[in-house]
């Protein structure tokens, strides 16, 4: 009865209920949101590499490495030379190295040239395997495997024709137009910069950036024809950006970043990913803490609306009171309706939201996919995000409490005539 008397009361208030369902609707959206986000980026960060031992690039801090070999954000400040790479490549305890070299790019998105060991030793996500889509790996120095975002962005299928372009940027006056790439494979989508990324080979960028600071056409002509069909994973380069080793053995990381870190061939410095994953999260984090914070403040912002609108109708609804009263409706009646109310509009609120969420999470998806990485999963909410609902769920019929005493009061005081 008091659920029914709750609901026809609410009925007689339309625009208000309105209002304030929808202000609770939008803090459980927001809050829901961020965690949702949170929670899938930071799946996402730590899924980015797997298997990989060692990082191993130019000196710079461990941060700034794993940005940019990993994440493809900002540029080495050094190239590391061939010479080193094969040094430690070559060495009993490494069971497989992948160089990369960083600096081109195509329509936005990052170039990054490598070997075909990347393909058979990259791993992400536990342990994960990079699987293609479609087509072949490098079959030949012209061949480009491209991510599944950048396939479905740009519509690139197997066999089409690219150009890269020197440095970063959608628009370049620097394009490579001499040397176009085909695209031999799309890799399936991974949900880390992989996705975005043109996979090409050592040996033709290389033959690219020679071909483009050589002054002498004849020369440059001989030097590209040398490379048009060589071997892909062939040891002609002069320098790569960084490199990634498997070692046969993890206990024996520690010895070889500390030989990287001393090598007196050139300054090098060598990262284990997992500690520097976190490192880099717990800068991140303040921003994290902080949009936690804001969503917080908005389901408050949102819950003290309902407690004005709930608290501005009081002195109205005093009459309506004394009339329940007259009919037999005792003070608890009257508190156990102002409590309804208050339980009814934060359901309401929290549906809404929630149906809100799951609109807007289905919208943004395909974007966030491709230009972000992000895979957003449309599950049932997770234990913590159920736990959110409860305590705003809970928060709201506290909240409750005040507007409930207080016609609880005037009850008491009005008895069977309302002063007016």
């Amino acid at each position: 009865m008091i659920v029914r008397l709750a609901i026809k009361s609410l009925r007689n208030r339309k625009l208000t209920v309105a209002l304030t369902i929808i202000s609770i609707a939008l803090a459980v959206v927001l809050l829901l949101g961020v965690e949702r986000m949170r929670n899938q980026a930071r799946e996402s960060f730590a899924s980015t590499i797997s298997g990989t031992d060692l990082i191993v690039g130019a000196r710079s801090s461990p941060v700034h490495l794993l940005l940019y070999s990993v994440f493809r954000l900002g540029n080495p400040t050094n190239n590391v030379r061939w010479e080193s790479f094969r040094a430690f490549a070559d060495r009993p305890q490494v069971a497989w190295a992948i160089p990369i070299s960083l600096g081109d790019s195509h329509r936005g998105f990052r170039v990054l040239g490598t070997t075909s060991a990347y393909f058979e030793h990259f791993r992400f996500a536990h342990q994960r395997k990079l699987e293609l889509k479609s087509g072949t790996s490098f079959q030949d120095t012209q061949d480009a495997v491209i991510g599944v975002s950048i396939a479905d962005t740009l519509g690139y299928r197997t066999g089409d024709a690219i150009v890269i372009a020197h440095g970063m940027g959608d628009v370049s006056f620097a394009l490579h137009q001499e040397r176009p790439f085909r695209v031999a494979g799309v890799l399936a989508r991974t949900g880390t910069p992989v996705d975005r990324t043109v996979h090409v080979t050592l040996q033709a960028l290389d033959a690219v950036h020679n071909r483009t600071q050589n002054a002498d056409p004849l020369a440059a002509a001989l030097q590209a024809q040398q490379h048009a069909h060589g071997d892909v994973d062939g040891d002609t380069q002069r320098s790569v950006s960084a490199f990634l080793l498997g070692l046969k053995s993890r206990g024996a990381a520690l010895s070889m970043q500390r030989a990287v870190n001393e090598y007196a061939g050139e300054p090098l410095t060598a990262i284990l990913p997992g500690p520097t994953l976190q490192e880099l999260w717990d800068i991140v984090g303040v921003a994290e803490n902080a949009l936690i914070a804001v969503s917080a403040l908005v389901v408050v912002v949102g819950l003290s609306g309902m407690l004005v609108a709930l608290l501005t109708g009081l002195s109205e609804r005093r009459r309506e009171m004394a009339i329940l009263r007259s009919v037999g409706a005792r003070p608890m009646h009257i508190f156990g309706l102002m409590l309804g109310e208050a339980a009814v509009l934060t359901l309401c609120g929290v549906a809404l939201g929630l149906a809100m969420l799951y609109s807007a999470l289905l919208g943004v998806k395909p974007y966030l996919e491709s230009r972000l990485g992000l895979l957003l999963g449309l599950g049932l909410p997770s234990a913590h995000e159920f736990a959110l609902i409860m305590l705003v769920t809970g928060a709201g019929v506290l909240i409750g409490f005040i507007p409930a005493y207080r016609i609880y009061r005037y009850s008491l005081a009005d008895g069977m005539t309302i002063r007016i």
